[in-house]
């Protein structure tokens, strides 16, 4: 992917010196959101510290970081004899009393690099991403985990603005090689207040947000107590019509039919009746 490639290129070619270069932020075709509000994504010092000649025996590049503060940018990372700070997050608080190493990682040769041919293959796009970007402030645990072993790389503070270094030291001596100029500050992001909520579509604020979302349920509220209320009516007008049947079964059973028609027994008419009530209905008869 030419691309990419002229992209990385521009990036690492080296000018001069190491020296006269700074640490620079990923480009977004890399890392689309960069900075983040606990992390910085840089681009590594690729083909930096080899281009003018060839360097013999092993190296390490470190990585310092420092809140940017009155004469951070003079900040020294290494002591009179030129061996490198091995302040921690901790022991400066967070990069505010002095720089501290944030992370360390072995000299690519530019020849080893892998090819951004492949990045089309998912495979290898994380191997590809660790080869060229590294990320400050990608460990969340290292703090507070007491088993852990190595060089801690904290989360970094919201809205604080940071400056970065990279140092090559020879390890076979410890001595520090060579080194970059600190870059340019960097803020990591903040967080959105409630009220800054994103107001697409009509620029709504938080608050028209969430009426407008209560606004939008009432009518399914409404539809529920519309329907409830036919279910009690029918419910209602089932019960009425159950009661009127009965009561015209006993108004049937108290009429008497007429005399032309056949009739039951005085006694089975009465059967039941109390003694007062069938000497009355008798005698009506009898008239």
């Amino acid at each position: 992917m030419p691309p990419l490639w002229v992209l990385l290129a521009l990036g690492c070619l080296r000018l001069g010196l190491a020296v006269d270069l700074q640490p620079q932020l990923a480009s977004v075709t890399f890392a689309t959101n960069n900075p983040t509000l606990t992390t910085v994504a840089l681009e590594k010092p690729l083909c930096m510290f080899d281009s003018s000649e060839p360097l013999a025996g092993t190296y390490e590049v470190y990585l310092y970081a420092l809140v940017d503060l009155a004469g951070s940018r003079n900040a020294s990372v290494q002591d009179s004899t030129k061996v490198p700070l091995s302040a921690t997050f901790q022991q400066t608080e967070g990069g505010r009393t002095g720089p501290y190493k944030a992370a360390a990682f072995s000299l690519t040769p530019c020849s080893d690099l892998p090819s951004l041919d492949a990045v089309g293959d998912v495979s290898q796009v994380s191997d590809i991403l660790n080869a060229y970007l590294i990320r400050v402030g990608a460990n969340g645990t290292c703090l507070w985990d007491p088993n852990f072993q190595g060089l801690c790389n904290p989360p970094l503070s919201a809205a604080t603005e940071y400056r970065f270094k990279y140092v090559l030291v020879n390890m076979s001596t410890g001595l520090v090689q060579d080194q970059t100029l600190w870059s340019d500050p960097i803020r990591t992001s903040q967080l959105t207040p409630y009220s800054a909520i994103d107001t697409w579509p009509g620029r709504r604020s938080g608050g028209m947000i969430v009426i407008t979302s209560i606004l939008g349920s009432l009518p399914f509220f409404l539809l529920m107590g519309f329907a409830g209320a036919i279910v009690l009516s029918f419910v209602d007008m089932g019960s009425s019509d159950g009661e009127t049947t009965h009561d015209s079964q006993i108004t049937q059973e108290a009429v008497p039919k007429s005399l032309g028609t056949s009739e039951p027994s005085y006694t089975s008419v009465n059967r039941g009746l109390p003694l007062d009530r069938a000497e009355v209905y008798s005698s009506k008869l009898q008239d």
